[in-house]
């Protein structure tokens, strides 16, 4: 009965220093890069839907650079519908606001940013490329706390609203702070495995030129 709780031990130390192991750490890092293809490639799929390009109109249209893509930014709050609503009248504006030219358009950017991620798993060159959109991307998203009055919590008659009350768009765009972390492990990975290709690729080179210039027979 004394063997059971240290036979316990050595097992518990065992999982543990396989967890802190460079095996562990680089499947983290590939599990990391799976999970942020499949956040820009689902999301980006959707862009080409109209209830997902309806659903940023709040977004773009307070936005100083991305209002420029609408045609009627300032009028966005009057033809809002919800997720899963089909109203003939409001589908006709957001297609006459551009709304959906420019979902469409940004959705094709986030499937680009999605494959060249997964593209990380054989070629470092695709991935960080992927992973350095994947990373500049939060820094656009996360400004829209900022910049979007439906981020936080109206003032309608409780005590909570605004600042630090997120409403549901608000904790939608936090989150987005996990994936700019995770991009940039992912951008670290890839780096450190050009840099050891290179250094591999220089040691071979030494090699060639050392044995051509060595003693003949």
């Amino acid at each position: 009965m004394r063997d059971q709780p240290t036979e316990l031990k050595v097992e518990v130390l065992r999982v543990a220093h396989w967890i802190a192991s460079n095996q562990s750490e680089k499947l983290g890092i590939q599990a990391m890069r799976i999970a942020i293809a499949i956040i820009f490639l689902w999301i980006g799929a959707l862009k080409f839907v109209p209830y997902e390009a309806d659903s940023i109109t709040p977004f773009v249209a307070n936005n100083p650079i991305m209002r420029l893509f609408y045609k009627h930014p300032e009028e966005y709050k009057a033809h809002l519908t919800r997720e899963g609503q089909f109203v003939p009248a409001e589908r006709e504006w957001q297609a006459n606001n551009n709304t959906y030219a420019f979902s469409q358009g940004l959705g094709i950017v986030e499937v680009i940013i999605g494959l060249l991620t997964l593209a990380g798993l054989v070629s470092p060159r695709y991935g960080l490329a992927g992973a350095t959109m994947s990373f500049l991307t939060p820094v656009v998203t996360l400004s829209f706390l900022f910049t979007t009055p439906e981020a936080w919590v109206p003032d309608l008659g409780d005590a909570e609203f605004g600042f630090p009350y997120l409403s549901g768009a608000g904790r939608l765009v936090i989150k987005d702070v996990a994936l700019f972390a995770g991009s940039w492990l992912v951008m670290v990975d890839c780096v450190r495995d050009l840099l050891q290709k290179r250094a591999v690729q220089s040691a071979v080179a030494m090699l060639h030129t050392a044995h051509r210039g060595g003693p003949r027979l």
